[in-house]
């Protein structure tokens, strides 16, 4: 199918919220050259890998898998380093062992990497000492440096969100089915980090465990072959539309057609109006698709969603990632919750603690306590114990370096400890031993569910 004809599966004159101001507008030269250009480059993930998830979303949804998805809450091109995504990789691995162990039960490895480029703002513009500039739309856009040349949008860096999430996934493939991801090399990835006093000694225990299960399992016949590769995915927000279309392509097996920019796309917060672009681009794909629902979505709208975006309640199909805040969560999860399960249609609940638990310190850095993003889950696993659900997964923001951007946890990370290493070029992510502190907290919910 030509490119002109996927253009027409999606509904045209929509309004698209959050997207860039581009020189020359939506449908000027240097735009149409960008979109040109991803047309005719190949799909970084394939439809059957995208088919392969969404069965695994459906396993969860019945309460017989977790889903795990982390990263940086807005990639950057000067930080895809290879150093950089095996240390994201190694911190979801080790989280993902801790919870599959302690709960017996499969996870999901996602990472919120390979196309995390953008991020939508509040504002357009951003004033600094009087000086009005357009706001940082994540490297997708513009440039993080206040001048105008840095923050003026470019959509040539479309083109080079697509070459560095190729790289970037070539390193994860790599890394998950190279041997980096064999389960018998559980006591590597905690190299850097078996000096901390607490979760050190604490995932080196749970590590000993593991090589003494793995070695029963081979000394009993299974093949150790099976511990070697991991399965793992790749997601973003569907945010900037032009880029998600133009990597749009039919599927030759079926005739359907698939967002070949990730696995796993969401549609923000900000961006799920029902009678939007955003909207109408995720009924169309065939993708899994995820919604961000905050503390203001009503029942009422989680049940439109559904029936825009999965009206044949195909199993794996759609997942909503619930985001309300540590002070709100036990309150407004359970009225969707409760509709939902009524309603009889099979969703993914997916608990995000990080975005509606952010706050700005008197000295100007955005944070999050730990005991915040710790309470969310556990108010989250609250309503799901008591209506009889599945908590079905966590969405973090996290690195895998060891970053001073949230307050709190084992290390005590104090808000005059914030300018030590605060490297985010958006919101503040959990570091690698509060990324494992939760995991560990998690297992034991998850355990005694």
């Amino acid at each position: 199918m030509t490119s002109s004809r996927i253009d027409s599966i999606f509904t045209p004159g929509l309004v698209a919220a959050q997207q860039p101001q581009w020189p020359g507008g939506a449908d000027g030269e240097q735009i149409r050259k960008a979109v040109d250009t991803l047309k005719k480059l190949p799909p970084l993930v394939f439809a059957g890998e995208c088919d392969n998830l969404k069965a695994r979303i459906a396993e969860a949804a019945e309460g017989r898998a977790f889903w795990l998805q982390g990263g940086d809450c807005a990639e950057t091109f000067a930080a895809a380093t290879a150093d950089s995504i095996r240390n994201r990789i190694k911190t979801i691995l080790q989280m993902a062992a801790v919870l599959q162990y302690f709960a017996s039960m499969p996870v999901i490895k996602v990472g919120r990497m390979a196309g995390q480029f953008a991020k939508p703002r509040s504002n357009n513009d951003e004033t600094r000492d009087g000086v009005t500039l357009p706001a940082y739309r994540g490297d997708a856009v513009n440039d993080l440096a206040f001048t105008l040349e840095s923050r003026t949008p470019d959509p040539q860096r479309l083109v080079q969100v697509y070459n560095t999430s190729a790289a970037t996934l070539n390193l994860v493939r790599a890394f998950t089915t190279g041997g980096f991801a064999d389960l018998r090399q559980v006591h590597e990835w905690n190299k850097g980090f078996a000096s901390d006093p607490r979760f050190g000694a604490r995932y080196e225990q749970l590590a000993n465990e593991i090589g003494r299960a793995l070695e029963f399992m081979v000394s009993a016949g299974v093949d150790p072959e099976a511990f070697k590769t991991v399965d793992f995915y790749s997601s973003h927000e569907a945010l900037i539309l032009e880029y998600e279309k133009a990597l749009t392509r039919i599927d030759s097996r079926t005739g359907l057609p698939y967002d070949v920019s990730g696995h796993f796309v969401w549609v923000g917060e900000r961006t799920r109006q029902l009678d939007g672009a955003h909207m109408d681009f995720a009924a169309k794909i065939e993708n899994p698709i995820g919604i961000k629902l905050g503390p203001k979505t009503t029942p009422e709208d989680a049940l439109a969603m559904i029936a825009k975006l999965n009206p044949e309640n195909e199993p794996g199909r759609l997942t909503f990632i619930t985001r309300m805040g540590a002070g709100l969560i036990r309150e407004k999860l359970p009225a969707l919750v409760d509709a939902v399960t009524k309603s009889g249609a099979k969703v993914l609940w997916v608990c995000d603690p990080m975005h509606g638990n952010t706050y700005e310190t008197s000295t100007g850095y955005k944070t999050r306590k730990f005991d915040d993003v710790m309470d969310e889950v556990r108010g989250f696993f609250e309503v799901h114990k008591k209506l009889g659900t599945h908590p079905g997964g966590i969405h973090i923001e996290l690195t895998g370096d060891d970053v001073t951007e949230c307050v709190g946890g084992g290390e005590q990370i104090s808000e005059a400890d914030l300018a030590g290493r605060y490297e985010t070029a958006c919101d503040p992510r959990l570091n690698h031993t509060q990324s494992l502190e939760l995991a560990f907290l998690v297992a034991e919910m998850l355990r005694d569910r």
